[in-house]
């Protein structure tokens, strides 16, 4: 059974996870009404891994922000299921991660529970989990190191100090969502991105179903690239790296056009993330024209916050920009 049938529409449809997507709808919804969110369910840490697993659900973390961001409730409504408890039993869990908990309960079905959290928030387009088999990725590292579990991953690569080779998802079988193929298969425009690139975008392509379907897709494919490099992921990485690594985990040509920031990074943020072990993402062009690629270079950092990250109106407004000539 599909995820509301009766929306035919697939004309953005964006693949990821975690804060970087959640970011990018937020300014999407203020363009167009026709966007679906695909999301990765392979993180076990944090609040998402204690409920995955005391209930033996899949994990509602990234599910959650994504339904958030596209929301268009009362203020209060997003703030309360973005509220995180900070004692008690309940420390660090958030009520949205709760409220998706209980749903997956009464309806016996995660499927659903992310249909009806998304009706009660009267969300602009849809979200939908990429699979909702319970699936883990496991990393190889170049040391021949192999790791299981998405929160291992980034203490691991810190204490191995060895570059992540390749990422496999466990079980490789694992069937994506017919409603996740159907969206890819029908969009007018796919975009990979932002996010964690072995936690949040990758794992997505690793579903049974997802690489046939992009390939099949007739749609015009981007990636958006980080700002910064992440500690625990890709530090030293380029912009050229990332591509390297989505190509091998997928097929060359998975994207012919790539977003990245040209805006420089205020230098005490610079700082900031020099302590954590990230830098802002260096960019060669002359790597993308060899590699046929075609990069949109613009300003898009974000001047709201103390944080190196995309503006959600600046990134939309590029992607809106590409959308328009696909219609």
């Amino acid at each position: 059974m599909d995820m509301n049938s009766d929306f035919q529409r697939h004309g953005i449809v964006a693949i990821g996870g975690g804060t970087g997507l959640s970011t990018m709808l937020r300014g999407l919804k203020k363009f167009t009404d026709d966007i679906t969110a695909i999301v990765a369910v392979s993180d076990d840490g944090g609040g998402s891994g204690v409920l995955r697993n005391d209930l033996n659900m899949l994990p509602p973390g990234d599910i959650r922000n994504c339904i958030i961001a596209l929301s268009n409730t009362e203020q209060l409504m997003s703030r309360l299921l973005s509220y995180r408890f900070s004692e008690g039993v309940l420390t660090g869990q958030s009520f949205g991660n709760l409220f998706l908990a209980a749903l997956n309960r009464v309806t016996g079905s995660f499927y659903h529970s992310v249909r009806y959290m998304s009706d009660v928030l009267a969300i602009t387009g849809r979200v939908l989990p990429v699979t909702t088999e319970d699936v883990h990725i496991e990393a190889e590292f170049e040391n021949g190191a192999i790791v299981r579990g998405e929160s291992n991953i980034n203490t691991q690569k810190r204490l191995l100090n060895c570059p992540i080779k390749h990422i496999r998802m466990i079980p490789e079988n694992a069937k994506a969502l017919s409603d996740t193929i159907s969206a890819i298969t029908n969009a007018k425009l796919l975009v990979f991105g932002p996010g964690s690139l072995y936690t949040s975008i990758i794992p997505n392509l690793l579903v049974d179903g997802i690489i046939d379907a992009v390939r099949t897709s007739k749609a015009r494919k981007i990636y958006v690239c980080n700002v910064m490099t992440q500690d625990g992921e890709t530090e030293n990485y380029t912009a050229i790296d990332h591509v390297r690594a989505l190509f091998d985990h997928s097929y060359r040509g998975l994207f012919d056009t790539c977003i990245v920031n040209s805006a420089k990074i205020p230098d005490g943020l610079i700082e900031k993330y020099a302590a954590e072990g990230a830098e802002p993402l260096p960019v060669c062009e002359e790597e993308f024209e060899e590699m046929g690629i075609k990069l949109i270079s613009r300003p898009l950092i974000s001047e709201n916050t103390p944080l190196a990250r995309h503006d959600s109106e600046k990134l939309a407004s590029v992607i809106m920009e590409i959308y328009r000539d696909e219609i």
